[in-house]
C-alpha cells in the first residue's frame, strides 16, 4: 500500500503538476478538448495509462470536458501514484 502524503508534501507536488488542484481531498482536473469525439478518445488514453499503473480516476464527461478526480482509495488519500499518474494524463493533449 503507498504512504498517504501530508498536506505539505501535497502542495509541494502540486508545483509539478500544472493545472492539477486539491479538491474535496482528491487531486482533480478538468481538460477541455475540441468535441465530444475527442474526450472520448482522450478518456480511451487515460484509460490505458490507468490499466498499465493499476490505478484507476474517477471520470466524468460533459461533451468536450473531462474532469478527472484522483485519490488512493485504500491509502485513505493523496499518495506518489496519484502524482505520477496526474504527470501521465498531463502529458497527453
Amino acid at each position: 500500500m503507498a504512504a498517504k502524503l501530508t498536506e505539505a508534501e501535497i502542495n509541494e507536488h502540486l508545483a509539478s503538476v500544472r493545472g492539477w488542484a486539491l479538491v474535496g481531498g482528491m487531486l482533480t482536473r478538468t481538460f477541455i478538448l475540441r468535441d465530444f469525439t475527442a474526450a472520448l478518445t482522450f478518456v480511451g488514453a487515460v484509460g490505458h495509462l490507468a490499466e498499465a499503473a493499476g490505478h484507476h480516476p474517477d471520470i466524468t464527461i460533459n461533451y468536450n470536458r473531462v474532469t478527472l478526480a484522483l485519490t488512493t482509495h485504500d491509502s485513505g488519500g493523496i499518495t506518489e501514484k496519484d502524482f505520477a499518474l496526474a504527470a501521465q494524463i498531463s502529458a497527453l493533449p
